[in-house]
């Protein structure tokens, strides 16, 4: 009897989990962790009118979501200022960008994105048989400059930019990315991904034609929203793209619940304005942390902080699994240089104090 026949292209594959998550961590360690400050979710939650939507939308379960996402695409055309059309709606950020690329990349296509960057994409690209072409980061920023050239030269069909940035918190004014647009490469698509725009300085985000055929947007509830575990996310673009997405897309994947508490989230902007400064006074308390203990926070456009550790990746990695030992979830950066930093989410705090607690001692025992 033989098992299945997979493709060639996924024989050649190996297992990938980009993100260890840290239930997994937990199950290992025997022991729940004490602050979860790894995985940039928002520990202030989400708004309160949508708990309650999602409360009501329960007792309705039995019933399949809406498939075209109308409601939440109506509303959320109308916060943008754009059309329904403009706007597809899907399980994430990831599970859009899975959509995005199976649609565009085949085997031996070219793609660029940073070598460094968020690694989910670049796990969609390979698992559709596309080729990554990567650039380094210049300094701690992603270089748009070098994306582009990069793109000419390849004549990749996408090329991936997070503004704001994630592992490394940083961000491009939007007049930058507004330069990067127009000088790309013809026939080549700009995947756009804001994931941290609604906690990122005013300017950050560039005034871009939805129309614009040359770029896609991706935007979340999971971090500013904070409904990372209901996985909405949703994109804009010019119509005819959006409209592509019904070719292929899981048109039953955004549940009921989801659809309704992220209709809610999004008409209480008030409780995102509060979850900003929430995470202002985070990001400073988190540098002030970092500072007493003899450490570089960078700056930060996100709802994390990147700490310089000040040696090289193998000291980092040290000093997370320290903090670790102390029941503190925190992640890093996986390539060099910036491996020489760890990345602490946003906390309340009582976290905070924990981190603050822990650092000190998780320094001293990976120097020794």
């Amino acid at each position: 009897m033989t098992g299945p026949r997979y493709t060639p292209l996924v024989e050649s594959l190996p297992a990938t989990v980009p993100f260890v998550g840290p239930e997994t961590q937990e199950r290992a360690r025997g022991r729940p962790f004490a602050a979860r400050l790894g995985a940039n979710e928002s520990v202030f939650g989400p708004s309160p009118r949508a708990l309650e939507a999602m409360e009501r939308a329960a007792r309705e379960v039995w019933m399949y979501g809406d498939p075209e996402n109308h409601d939440l695409r109506t509303a959320l055309a109308a916060h943008h200022g754009v059309r329904p059309g403009n706007i597809v709606v899907g399980e994430g950020i990831d599970g859009l960008l899975g959509y995005l690329v199976r649609m565009l990349v085949g085997p031996g296509d070219p793609v660029v994105t940073s070598d460094g960057a968020y690694p989910t994409f670049g796990f969609h690209v390979a698992g559709f048989g596309g080729l990554l072409h990567k650039v380094p980061y210049r300094g701690d920023f992603e270089d748009p400059d070098a994306l582009v050239a990069r793109a000419a030269e390849t004549g990749a069909k996408l090329l991936y930019l997070a503004n704001p940035d994630n592992p490394m918190g940083s961000a491009h004014p939007g007049e930058t990315i507004r330069r990067m647009i127009e000088a790309l490469p013809d026939g080549t698509l700009l995947v756009l991904d804001e994931a941290y725009i609604d906690l990122a300085p005013e300017g950050t985000a560039p005034a871009i034609d939805a129309e614009d055929a040359r770029v896609i947007r991706m935007r979340t509830f999971s971090k500013g929203y904070g409904m990372a575990g209901l996985r909405v996310g949703y994109a804009i673009a010019a119509a005819p793209l959006v409209a592509a997405f019904d070719r292929i897309r899981n048109h039953f994947g955004m549940g009921r619940i989801a659809q309704a508490g992220a209709l809610a989230a999004l008409a209480d902007q008030g409780w995102l304005a509060g979850v900003k400064t929430g995470v202002a006074a985070a990001r400073a308390e988190l540098a002030r942390i970092a500072a007493a203990n003899g450490l570089a926070p960078l700056a930060s456009a996100t709802n994390f902080v990147t700490i310089d550790c000040g040696a090289d990746g193998a000291f980092a990695r040290r000093v997370l699994a320290e903090l670790a030992r102390r029941d503190i979830f925190v992640r890093m950066p996986f390539v060099a240089p910036h491996d020489r930093c760890i990345r602490v989410s946003c906390g309340r705090a009582a976290e905070l104090s924990l981190v603050a607690e822990a650092l000190p001692r998780a320094l001293a025992a990976a120097r020794a």
